[in-house]
């Protein structure tokens, strides 16, 4: 059976992998780079989209190899692991950085030349350097920002609950007596909401990079000039904690002041190419493996998570399963495959629109807002398929498999908050709204 289990595996990873963008998704466009003779305008940076080598021996990184089979399945196989092994609260961790999302910031961090990028001293190093360029007014304008996005993000995450609930109800067969289950229709419609609202967030948040950009001196675009992007090493040592927010500002304040900071740099000296990448765990964020792979790196400041951990779970994870509880997630890559090419264009679409806050000054809201409600439905569409194949793996899993799975999750010590608002737990159960609408209604000759 192992072995058979294997073939199929190998099968699946072991063939040359096509990509999957629809034609003309990537096209570079002749000056995709940063504003106002910031570095990156016009230039094609070392490491840079679209073209750049990445850490760790030259691995490269790509929308094309974010989106690719073996990429795509990996994942999904680690969030299955994380799903079935956990529970709501990890479910519902996520980390900051996961949501508006068009900044460049997942590139540069996962094509960092030293191999810095997802430890958290490259957060802390970069947003002290932009904080130290920053005119006062600038400092104000996102710290502004930052109290309005504490707020929004709150809101955002806690958006996310209900879908999480119905998710784990399906998995645990506890779906409303007679319905065939999640409702594919009424997911994508509460997906679609979430990321119309993070579209909004994020166009407030371009508005106010772009005006802190166009009041840029000669001497900080100099300054920042000096910083290459995705190159840590060229970022000077300066330390956070004399540009931080007053004591006593609320955790989120902070956490989005730091993100304005970051981010900003990123997007300033970035490219298109670079605000539309994901990494391969960018959607379906609702299984619990930001948990699984992050909660060891809590609280630690120099910590690097392991690049290795979700192929190489998701592999062994497979391979525990029998042929009929594997078989829904071995589908996944295929089933997906439209959705994810479409998400790659609108992701592009929004990326372009954003960037016109620094070469025009400003860009339509409608259309972002638009364009992040119909993301949202494809990422509601690839959820769903991922909650009905895991729902379908955990059918009949044997005392021995269910131990085993508890092992290859490698979190002994560890016990999830209630929930978390991102990364931040919280110390009691939340009241839910009711999950019924997530459900097909039952067939009418059920008996109810």
């Amino acid at each position: 059976m192992i072995r058979t289990r294997r073939r199929i595996w190998m099968g699946v990873f072991g063939t040359a992998l096509a990509m999957l963008v629809a034609p003309g998704g990537l096209a570079q466009g002749p000056d995709d780079g940063g504003p106002h003779g910031g570095p990156g305008d016009g230039q094609r940076r070392q490491g840079g989209p679209g073209g750049g080598q990445g850490r760790q021996g030259g691995q490269r990184y790509s929308i094309e190899q974010a989106i690719s089979d073996n990429a795509q399945l990996h994942t999904v196989a680690f969030n299955g692991l994380a799903f079935l092994t956990g529970d709501f609260g990890a479910c519902t961790f996520l980390p900051p950085g996961k949501v508006c999302d068009f900044f460049g910031f997942q590139y540069m961090r996962d094509i960092d030349a030293g191999g810095t990028g997802h430890n958290p001293k490259f957060l802390d190093r970069v947003a002290a350097n932009v904080m130290a360029v920053l005119s006062p007014a600038n400092k104000q304008a996102f710290e502004a920002q930052a109290r309005q996005e504490a707020a929004d993000m709150t809101k955002l995450a806690m958006m996310r609950l209900p879908l999480i609930k119905a998710f784990r109800r399906q998995l645990t067969g506890e779906v409303p007596t007679g319905s065939a289950g999640l409702n594919q229709a009424e997911v994508a419609r509460c997906v679609g909401d979430i990321f119309a609202f993070d579209a909004e967030i994020s166009y407030r948040r371009a508005k106010v990079f772009g005006q802190v950009a166009a009041s840029f001196t000669d001497e900080q675009k100099a300054y920042l000039a000096k910083m290459k992007f995705g190159d840590f090493n060229t970022w000077p040592d300066v330390d956070m904690a004399q540009y931080k927010l007053p004591r006593g500002t609320e955790k989120r304040v902070n956490v989005a002041y730091m993100s304005c900071a970051s981010e900003f740099f990123s997007w300033y000296a970035g490219s298109v190419e670079a605000d539309t990448y994901f990494c391969p765990e960018r959607h379906g964020t609702y299984f619990g493996g930001f948990y699984m792979k992050d909660m060891p790196a809590m609280g630690k400041r120099d910590f690097n998570i392991s690049t290795s951990v979700t192929g190489d779970s998701g592999k062994a994870f497979i391979e525990l399963l029998s042929e009929e509880q594997q078989s829904g997630i071995l589908a996944i890559p295929d089933l997906q495959r439209k959705a994810m090419g479409e998400i790659v264009q609108v992701r592009r679409q929004i990326s372009t629109e954003l960037r016109r806050f620094l070469s025009q000054g400003e860009a339509d809201r409608a259309k972002v807002i638009a364009l992040g409600r119909r993301y949202g439905e494809l990422d509601g569409e690839v959820s769903r398929a991922y909650a009905m194949a895991f729902a379908k793996a955990n059918k009949g899993l044997t005392v021995d498999q269910k131990a085993a799975l508890i092992r290859l999750r490698n979190l002994d010590g560890y016990t999830s908050a209630p929930a978390y608002i991102y990364s931040e737990a919280m110390q009691t159960a939340l009241e839910m709204p009711a999950t019924e609408h997530f459900f097909f209604a039952p067939a009418k000759d059920s008996g109810t």
